[in-house]
């Protein structure tokens, strides 16, 4: 947010003498008041409550912001639909009805400013002023104001008393039948508290000094942790590709499949292509395959910041047909129920359809990952979901359907936590574990071995 300059804010006198032009005024005024971001986080959260539609940093709403202000929309827009009960709950009492969904998403996103401790002066005279910018939301602007006079003595304190937001039903019940209810609440209040920013540095990195340059502290798993707000690309050694954005959770897969240098792997819906990153940061001889070739763009992308090579294919997994790898890498497309914590738009966008259909598709996409392996081969199964059924079950039932196929045991290792060891077999992730250091995405992740 740019500052004004230091002759008009102290010498008055010289604005008087030098008025800038109506344009200028106008434009340093929404400025200063941080309407742009405001905006563009009222639009991302009516795309997600109204339209069902998840939130995306290359959405065309947050096109024209400066970097900061898109994180600041997407921070703010993802906060209010992660608190939507807590600040509905604040809102009840000042309101006679339910106002139309634009309104109310102004309401909520002011709340949880408050909420976040941001001065309420501002705060309300800048909703105000993005309620009148909208025929939607215009008639409501006395509504917006009055509302929001009555909440400037919100606190963090205050909210932080209020219940936490429970999961929806679709979710909530198979969740509790698979792990009970207090894990359940468990994982809630790992959801409300958000996820921190997680960091893969490349292997010939020293993660001790890097941590130390940017500020983040070391995982057991070797992943680093950044706690703080900040913008990726600022980060120091992001454009010499030191590291890669990659969820703690998400980095274990790889670790537990360990790849020797110089082995073929094919790495299956790669895309946002960590993993493709992991696997030849480890000597691997990768192909990433992905249907989106526009994802496939951004994988590519990153591993030439990162200085790191791989063959990207874009086509049908179950259409490959190349075989004799030495292992395969599916990240098999799921419900992304552990990803809620860093995702907070899912269990609104989302309402459970569509889950079957997974279910199918990643039992095909193991069988049809399992013919392309040369005999003896491993495959690294594994989905950010918290539902059995697209993890531990799949594998269950993949062994009966394959007579010979057998799960590798886990290694000795000091990175492996003993909680997330599967009864199962491979290792089970969930967004309560590690709540000392902030949490974790929910994973399962298995090593299968093709009979010799």
């Amino acid at each position: 947010m740019r500052s004004p300059p230091a002759c008009r804010a102290f010498h008055p006198d010289i604005r008087r003498r030098r008025p800038p032009t109506r344009s200028a005024s106008l434009a340093e005024t929404s400025d200063r008041k941080g309407l742009a971001p405001r905006r563009a986080a009222l639009a991302l959260v009516r795309d997600v409550t109204e339209r069902g539609r998840m939130l995306y940093e290359d959405t065309p709403v947050l096109a024209g912001l400066a970097p900061q202000e898109r994180a600041r929309a997407m921070r703010l827009a993802g906060e209010a639909l992660r608190q939507a009960a807590r600040a509905d709950r604040v809102l009840k009492p000042h309101l006679a009805r339910r106002p139309p969904p634009a309104a109310l998403a102004i309401l909520r996103l002011a709340t949880v400013e408050f909420a976040q401790g941001a001065a309420a002066h501002g705060v309300v005279d800048a909703w105000v002023e993005v309620a009148g910018q909208s025929q939607r939301t215009a008639s409501f602007r006395g509504l917006v104001n009055a509302v929001l006079r009555k909440l400037e003595g919100l606190t963090p304190e205050d909210w932080e008393k209020l219940p936490v937001p429970t999961l929806p039903r679709w979710l909530r019940r198979p969740l509790v039948d698979a792990w009970g209810d207090r894990a359940v609440q468990r994982i809630e209040d790992a959801h409300v508290r958000g996820a921190p920013l997680d960091l893969t540095p490349r292997s010939d990195v020293d993660a001790e000094a890097l941590a130390a340059e940017i500020g983040a502290t070391v995982l057991p798993t070797g992943s680093l942790r950044h706690t703080g707000a900040a913008q990726v690309t600022a980060l120091p050694g992001f454009a010499e590709g030191r590291f890669w954005v990659q969820d703690a959770a998400a980095a274990l897969p790889v670790r537990l499949l360990a790849p020797a240098k110089g082995e073929r792997v094919l790495d299956l819906c790669a895309a946002p292509g960590g993993k493709t990153l992991q696997l030849a940061a480890a000597g691997a001889e990768v192909t990433a395959l992905d249907l989106s070739e526009a994802r496939l763009a951004r994988v590519a992308e990153n591993l030439g910041r990162c200085d790191l090579a791989a063959q990207i294919v874009a086509g049908d997994a179950l259409r490959y047909e190349e075989r004799g790898w030495d292992a395969v890498c599916l990240d098999a497309p799921c419900s992304a129920t552990g990803t809620i914590r860093r995702h907070p738009d899912l269990p609104v966008a989302r309402d459970g359809a569509g889950i079957d259909e997974l279910i199918v598709q990643q039992a095909q996409l193991i069988d049809h990952a399992l013919t392309l392996l040369k005999p003896g081969g491993r495959l690294l199964y594994c989905t950010c979901s918290l539902i059995p059924d697209e993890g531990e079950v799949q594998v269950e039932e993949a062994l009966l359907r394959h007579p010979g196929l057998a799960m590798a045991p886990l290694p000795e290792a000091a990175w492996i936590d003993p909680e997330w060891a599967a009864p199962e077999g491979g290792l089970r992730t969930r967004p309560d574990h590690w709540s000392e250091r902030g949490g974790m995405d929910g994973f399962f992740m298995a090593v299968l071995i093709k009979a010799a």
